[in-house]
């Protein structure tokens, strides 16, 4: 029997997804000094093509050069790397997928050592080791800005040959800020109701949908809730998924938390049923309701790791596509294998990159020790995109340890070569 992953989808506008596998975004830190993309970068992204996932969702592509979510990423904000952009649309899609790309502003989630006074919607500081700096307020001029950005980012997202674009407004980053009442406590037209917090959001897709035109798919990331008291709550998501759908989105992508709660990270809502975790994806319980109110396909990223769980999914309509991410790091060509119905599951390695037992494990009661354990499962993955990015092998033996200073020997060399 052939599996439901293997099924194509049409999406609103009449785009077609030639499977049910996505490869939803992961920051790669893989731009040049310039930032921009880097021959590493597409090299790694011919590699996912080839691997059998019918849509790929690039990591964070910022829309201003001096706010970065780390130093690192990649920016779109002019034509001038044009040529680099075509490139890596080109070899990102030589396996016959989709390559979109996510754009994103990072807010105040944009530490210090890219710049010392981020932007996001109100001064609420951002308290996670003192790693962010305390937030300007926007002005008026700089919330039409940001708008205009993205439309010029996604307007060069086309003209470069991708073929779709996201917009990223999940995970505590700016757009995900003006949606939570917690973060933004402006008094203006940007702030108090939920129709004012959500109308950066609306202006941004209607005006990409007029600079792309209707054939271009459009995309968004959006929390199904913060997981955290006075913040963005699935009764809003619903709400919003439904303007979402009658602006013209094609696909949801939904997915949870901010850097205060992180489930973006992998680390499960505190709230999650044993009934849904032992259906392995976090957010699925939401998906229902809000795949409803939108009347678009519906993705849910976070936690799927068996096969027939994933196409359980598919076949009972409770999710369009399937958003598979670190996986894909440790074996790029996972998504076929699932495909052809050769694995049953895919790689999991989260279980066991902790630093140990009882003191040592995610419950310490050391900070210390859990942000180790924490940054160490995240060090692993990026470990995995480096190596892929050289034509190397993934190494599935690294270390917690390891990949904890690994990674933040790479990010403080980062940040060093972007200021030089």
């Amino acid at each position: 029997m052939t599996s439901s992953l293997a099924s194509p989808i049409s999406l609103p506008n009449g785009t077609v997804i030639p499977n049910r596998l996505c490869k939803s975004a992961m920051t790669e830190g893989l731009a040049d000094k310039l930032d921009q993309p880097s021959p590493e970068l597409i090299k790694l992204y011919k590699t996912w093509s080839e691997g059998g996932t019918g849509l790929h969702i690039t990591g964070n592509v910022m829309v201003d050069r001096r706010y970065l979510e780390r130093a690192g990423n990649v920016v779109l904000e002019d034509d001038k790397a044009l040529s680099l952009f075509k490139e890596w649309a080109e070899q990102g899609t030589s396996g016959g997928n989709h390559l979109w790309v996510q754009l994103n502003h990072p807010g105040r989630q944009c530490p210090k050592m890219v710049n010392r006074q981020p932007l996001s919607p109100s001064d609420v500081q951002l308290s996670m080791l003192g790693n962010f700096g305390k937030p300007r307020a926007m002005q008026e001029s700089d919330i039409e800005e940001v708008i205009t950005r993205f439309i010029q980012s996604a307007k060069l997202v086309k003209q470069a040959g991708f073929t779709g674009v996201q917009i990223h407004c999940a995970h505590g980053y700016l757009l995900s800020q003006f949606l939570s009442p917690k973060i933004n406590q402006r008094q203006d037209q940007w702030g108090g109701s939920l129709d004012n917090r959500a109308r950066i959001i609306r202006r941004i897709i209607v005006g990409v949908r007029e600079a792309v035109g209707t054939d271009f798919p459009i995309g968004v990331k959006l929390n199904s809730a913060d997981f955290q008291k006075g913040g963005f709550s699935l009764e809003d998501c619903i709400t919003v998924a439904s303007w979402l759908g009658e602006d013209g989105v094609d696909l949801l992508e939904i997915s949870g938390g901010t850097y205060e709660q992180l489930s973006l990270i992998g680390i499960e809502p505190t709230d999650v049923r044993e009934s849904t975790r032992k259906r392995e994806a976090y957010f699925i319980e939401y998906a229902e309701k809000i795949k409803q109110s939108a009347k678009i396909p519906v993705m849910i990223t976070g936690g799927f790791r068996s096969r027939d769980v994933m196409e359980r999914a598919i076949q009972s309509g409770e999710v369009d596509i399937i958003g598979l991410a670190r996986p894909l790091c440790t074996d790029p060509n996972c998504s076929a294998k699932l495909i052809q119905q050769s694995i049953d599951s895919v790689d999991c390695y989260e279980d066991k990159l902790v630093l140990g037992k009882g003191f040592w494990g995610n419950n310490s009661s050391s900070n210390l020790i859990k942000a180790i354990n924490s940054f160490g499962q995240v060090g692993f993955y990026y470990w995995q995109i480096i190596r892929l990015s050289k034509g190397l092998s993934p190494e599935p033996s690294l270390g917690t340890f390891n990949a904890f200073t690994r990674h933040m020997i790479n990010d403080f060399k980062l940040n060093i070569r972007r200021k030089g």
